[in-house]
């Protein structure tokens, strides 16, 4: 019986996307340990720039209750100068505490260059001010185009990180987080 659901969220639009393989990865892992898992691909979603003047255009509420449904959530991301990707600010735009606040997240980014540690900080800043219980466990993959080839790793060291990671947020998806913080109560917006 499946007592636990895992999401991941691409947020790369590259048809050979590593983020997707190592996302798939990460969900593959999860599914192993006895979760239900879901990959929301950003390319297959209609969100435009979010606009709080435009009440949940496109796939907006398509996303935000999958997102909303699962125990955790896997964000993936390519590095892009120095920060995660526009169509995972923007899908994370349209989320908010509904569907993060006392969640349990796990972060994975990939970079053509060195370690993706910025674009890493930058989600677990913004996952930490929605209130998830973001995991201190997170996977990288730095030289992307050196570590998978045809849509499979060759560095299985690597390979193994990233499935911890799917690991890890089964393991962790029903932890009790800490009470609310008075930073998530002030944090509600603006314009």
């Amino acid at each position: 019986m499946v007592d636990t659901t895992v999401v991941g969220v691409c947020g790369s639009l590259r048809d050979a996307s590593v983020s997707r393989i190592a996302l798939r990865r990460a969900l593959d892992a999860a599914a192993d340990r006895g979760a239900e898992t879901d990959l929301v691909d950003l390319r297959n979603l209609d969100l435009p720039l979010y606009d709080p003047d435009h009440d949940e255009p496109g796939d907006a509420a398509e996303l935000t209750r999958r997102v909303r449904a699962a125990d955790a959530v896997v964000l993936a991301t390519p590095m892009y100068h120095g920060s995660y990707s526009s169509p995972l600010k923007t899908a994370l735009d349209y989320c908010g505490f509904d569907e993060f606040e006392g969640k349990t997240v796990g972060l994975l980014a990939v970079a053509g260059g060195s370690f993706p540690i910025t674009a890493l900080e930058h989600l677990r800043s913004v996952l930490r001010a929605l209130d998830a219980w973001v995991l201190p466990y997170q996977a990288a993959v730095p030289n992307a185009s050196s570590r998978v080839s045809n849509g499979e790793f060759t560095d299985e060291k690597l390979e193994d990180r990233v499935a911890q990671l799917g690991d890890r947020v089964v393991q962790y998806a029903n932890i009790e987080p800490d009470p609310h913080s008075f930073e998530s109560e002030q944090n509600v917006g603006g314009d």
